[in-house]
């Protein structure tokens, strides 16, 4: 389910003059009948809303003072957001004659015309105090408090996040905590500055308008409502004529492919820092240690330890963290074992929290590859929040390529990557033009729309370089992936790790040594296989070629090239 929990207000949408009526409450129990949380976000204070609203178990957790105490009513346990105003300060407001006036355990709430004299009083005792304001209502709360904060921490203590939850309200206070959710729903009487915000507005009024929303999470989830809420789509990149092109935080079914060297971990990276930017939680599955050096993340595994399962499955349930899971310590042979059991304890934890919103697999092929052949219970027709990257679909096994339905492409021979896809997915071959994409740009196809192919130029991520220094340049690349000087007898066995140390044991090897890898081109072979620039390894192979150059002045251009494309200016490292 995309949608688990339901975040309602309640005077104006679930209460009409204060009161709920029953076909609204049946609604609310069919709702929790399904699984999903309910959490009542109101500005009452908590004594008035048991006083109007005695079943408050029907909620996993109640937002009361507007976003000041979160109320669980299994235990009865309380916890405030803020403290209380002296009070010194409801004391002069009460000489002023503002009445009425309620105080509550952070809330201090009084109504239109007073709030002049409040803001006044507030100036005077040198406080750090808002007013917030609800169709007449004027509360006042310690700066930073709202709707949103309070839901936010709700949310939190049910380990779910604000983009798996629908919020629905009416008035003023209600911006904040329907900003934050996933989906907005404005009910029909609603302020027009909340409908106009709003994904959804109601047909029906109050309750009803209640009761209509449920409805449409217990038929389909809101899919129905999806082509709403493109707002949330991850940017992908940008056709010729400048429209956006994006993919979806939930339903994403995408296979990116292309040769090496053709931009694919661009267009991953990029992908992945959008994601992060917007807080939709992310995991993934690297095999080849690409992610290790990942802002942000956690990594589970090295070249020296498989992962456990159990490790992953702690850390993925967690609500704020992202995860790189690291499978250089797993035998080929294990991966696909490995992934597919953890492929099935992901779907049940999405069963419960919605997260990881995606899980990204690079290099797919290690784990899903052609001759695998997956029992019928391990894979879903569809493969919802799941980006797979591979240098061939042909490499992929065919049964997943049938549960993908976006085709990304980008590098050379998009003819055939397409026709590979297309002869998995049992559909007619698609007509396109058989030269390599230009740098930059992508070949993008939906079968479930069957559209032609769009080309995208793609948006790329913000730190993709930086990422690539530290790995490349500092990082520990494996042992089938460092550059190895053995010398023209292989007398020698000096392993380079990464760039830096690269460039240092060049400097210390004798000629005969250096001349003989750069004769055989295996310094331009590293750079393209191993350390997956294209562009590097094209002007280091013209280097090679030239046999004009002595060795000292070849170390010292490829030195040069190196340093240009893998050193930051200090205040970027």
């Amino acid at each position: 389910m995309r949608y688990l929990a339901l975040c309602c207000d309640y005077d104006g949408t679930l209460a009409r003059h204060g009161r709920v009526d029953e076909p609204t409450l049946a609604a609310l129990e069919r709702l929790r009948k399904s699984g999903r949380r309910l959490v009542l976000v109101t500005g009452r204070e908590l004594d008035d809303l048991k006083r109007v609203f005695p079943p408050l178990e029907l909620f996993d957790r109640i937002v009361a003072e507007n976003g000041a105490l979160i109320y669980r009513p299994a235990t009865r346990e309380e916890r405030l957001l803020g403290e209380a105003p002296p009070a010194s300060f409801v004391d002069k407001l009460v000489a002023r004659g503002v009445q009425p006036l309620s105080v509550g355990r952070v809330i201090v709430a009084t109504w239109e015309p007073h709030e002049k004299a409040v803001l006044e009083t507030i100036r005077e005792c040198g406080l750090e105090l808002q007013l917030i304001f609800n169709k007449g209502a004027v509360m006042v709360l310690p700066a930073g408090v709202n709707k949103a904060v309070g839901l936010e921490a709700a949310l939190s203590e049910l380990n779910l996040s604000p983009h798996n939850a629908v919020g629905i309200g009416d008035a003023e206070n209600d911006h904040a905590f329907l900003g934050i959710c996933e989906c907005s729903v404005a009910v029909a009487n609603a302020l027009p500055s909340v409908k106009e915000k709003a994904d959804i507005t109601t047909f029906a009024d109050h309750g009803a308008g209640v009761i209509q929303l449920i409805d449409e999470l217990l038929a389909d989830d809101l899919a129905s409502r999806e082509s709403l809420l493109t707002r949330h789509d991850i940017v992908l990149g940008r056709t010729e004529r400048g429209e956006l092109v994006g993919l979806s935080p939930y339903s994403v079914s995408a296979l990116i492919a292309g040769t090496s060297g053709g931009g694919k971990s661009t267009v991953a990276a990029g992908l992945v820092e959008r994601l992060r930017a917007k807080e939709y939680s992310f995991c993934i599955i690297d095999p080849e240690g690409d992610y290790d050096s990942l802002d942000s993340t956690i990594v589970l595994g090295d070249p020296g330890h498989a992962p456990s399962l159990e490790a992953c499955e702690q850390l993925l349930a967690q609500r704020d963290e992202n995860a790189v899971i690291n499978l250089l310590g797993l035998k080929f042979d294990d991966r696909p074992r490995f992934f597919m059991s953890l492929f099935s304890r992901i779907r049940d934890l999405r069963s419960r929290t919605g997260r990881p919103h995606w899980l990204i697999v690079d290099e797919a092929h290690h784990v899903l590859p052609a001759d695998w052949q997956p029992a019928d219970s391990t894979l879903p027709d569809g493969l919802q929040g799941v980006v797979m990257v591979t240098v061939s679909p042909g490499l992929i096994a065919r049964p997943v390529l049938r549960a993908i339905d976006t085709l990304i492409v980008l590098g050379e021979e998009p003819a055939r990557m397409y026709r590979e896809f297309t002869d998995a997915n049992r559909l007619p071959a698609i007509e396109m033009p058989a030269e390599a994409l230009p740098s930059g740009t992508a070949l993008v196809w939906s079968k479930a729309s069957r559209a032609d192919p769009v080309q995208v130029r793609i948006e790329p991520g913000k730190l993709e370089r930086r990422r690539h220094l530290r790995k490349y340049a500092e990082g520990a690349l494996p042992e089938d992936r460092s550059f190895y000087f053995r010398g023209p007898e292989e007398k020698l066995n000096l392993r380079a790790h990464n760039l830096i140390q690269f460039m240092e044991l060049a400097d210390g090897v004798d000629d005969g040594t250096w001349l003989h890898h750069l004769r055989q081109g295996e310094v331009s072979q590293w750079l393209r296989n191993a350390i997956k620039d294209e562009s590097l390894a094209e002007r280091v192979a013209a280097i090679e070629r030239n046999d004009s150059l002595d060795p000292t002045v070849s170390r010292r251009k490829i030195r040069e090239l190196i340093e240009a494309s893998y050193t930051l200016p200090a205040n970027q490292a």
